[in-house]
């Protein structure tokens, strides 16, 4: 069925809220994202890795933790036939742990160095940069200690938004320390916070009884101006963080990179040990983040695997793009047919199909007219497809095995014959 207007149209179901459609003009920026960050990987060794839309439930309960929003209010949980509770994955780094220890990835040489591009499933309110379904590349360095492969992973993320052509952004660290000396900084946080509970919003309230390092992430005006006076991790590291934390700093100027230590740079995520950073950009208002990771040491043996110290990056796609589109990145253009063929006729039309489908078996791109349209109608089409020349066949082809050859951009046109098209294709684009 045609509309004369897109207003005669109303569609009875819409993608639900908080997701969009990725449209044909729009998957330009979304292939240059990709395709930038397999570049990155390959450059740095680290190899692709695919895991599930869902998984189970406790694999998140357990390694992101209650009392964080992620577990409390934003996962999409449901039971399947078999009374399994599945949850669609909200974030990328603990299937990847889940993946390395199910498959033994652990026997490997370390650190084991995966990346990976996938969905993430988040119930919150929709907003510029943060969708229910988005979509994150991320990669994780597994199975090593080393300050230097904190450094790595770093320098890594800010060379990714350097090569995606993205400018104004800064590098944010931190160190939140390990379960040795945490619980004293948590203690001090909470001595802090303790006289002004009822002053803070609701979910400070909870925050601050069952996980108090996140007060220091809530973005109220009322709790911000408690966090600004709040105690510094950093004060509270033990001998062996202290260390770490100098290390990758000292790694990090050897490396060229400036960066500033955020002493509220917490993260959203329960799992972070020690070492935790975002990229933050300078122009992006509320949503300044445009990716982030950090150290994650024991999150393996929450898994019931043995001590893995690991460090990872992730950042959202759809925030990428944006950025792009605001700095206005010049992106190339995907890639369009190369011919258009054009008939008049059903004679010419068992013609036409046949020429399309031997140019696409030669690895040209061919975009073929259907339908009873007029010539004059395919040639709108053949315009506005964006190929560089198009073929027309007509009677007087067929009968004598020959084809137009149009030039779309100078608009000329010869006789071709129907046997040498391919050269005669190939001749003008080598010209």
């Amino acid at each position: 069925m045609l509309y004369s207007t897109v207003r005669e149209f109303f569609p009875l179901y819409k993608a639900p809220r908080g997701t969009s459609d990725i449209l044909p003009d729009e998957q330009g920026y979304w292939r240059y994202v990709e395709e930038k960050a397999a570049l990155l990987c390959q450059l740095y060794g680290y190899q692709r890795i695919t895991t599930p839309v869902f998984e189970d439930l406790r694999l998140f309960s357990r390694t992101v933790a209650e009392g964080t929003d992620i577990v409390d209010k934003e996962m999409y949980i449901f039971q399947d036939r078999s009374g399994q509770k599945l949850a669609l994955s909200p974030e990328g780094t603990a299937p990847i742990c889940r993946a390395y220890l199910e498959h033994g990835l652990y026997n490997l040489p370390q650190p084991v160095r995966l990346y990976y591009i996938a969905s993430a499933f988040r119930y919150e309110r929709p907003q510029a940069g943060r969708q229910r379904q988005h979509h994150q590349f991320g990669f994780e360095a597994l199975g090593d200690a080393d300050p230097a492969l904190d450094a790595e992973v770093i320098e890594m993320a800010n060379q990714f938004f350097l090569s995606l052509g993205l400018s104004g952004f800064s590098i944010q660290i931190n160190s939140i320390g390990c379960r040795t000396c945490r619980p004293n900084y948590i203690e001090a946080l909470k001595q802090h916070y303790s006289p002004h509970v009822a002053s803070l919003c609701p979910d400070c309230q909870v925050r601050f009884t069952r996980n108090p390092l996140r007060l220091l992430d809530c973005k109220k005006p009322s709790c911000q101006k408690l966090a600004k006076t709040a105690p510094k991790s950093i004060d509270y590291l033990c001998n062996d963080c202290r260390t770490h934390f100098e290390s990758v700093q000292k790694y990090l100027t050897a490396l060229g990179l400036s960066f500033q230590v955020k002493h509220r740079l917490v993260r959203g995520l329960d799992y972070y040990t020690r070492t935790v950073f975002e990229i933050e950009s300078q122009r992006e208002g509320a949503q300044s983040a445009l990716g982030g990771g950090g150290r994650y040491d024991d999150l393996m043996e929450q898994l019931g695997g043995d001590s893995t110290p690991s460090v990872g990056f992730a950042a959202g796609i759809e925030r990428m793009v944006r950025s792009l589109k605001a700095q206005e990145v010049n992106i190339p253009a995907l890639p369009k047919s190369d011919v258009f063929v054009a008939y008049r006729g059903d004679e010419a039309k068992l013609e036409a199909m046949k020429l399309a489908l031997r140019l696409r078996r030669s690895q040209i791109a061919v975009m073929e007219a259907t339908g009873n349209r007029s010539l004059k109608g395919q040639m709108r089409q053949a315009n506005t497809s964006g190929a560089n020349h198009t073929i027309i066949i007509g009677k007087t082809e067929v009968e004598n095995q020959t084809v137009i050859l149009r030039d779309m951009k100078s608009g000329e046109q010869k006789s071709v014959p129907s046997a040498e098209v391919e050269a005669a294709l190939e001749g003008v684009n080598t010209a």
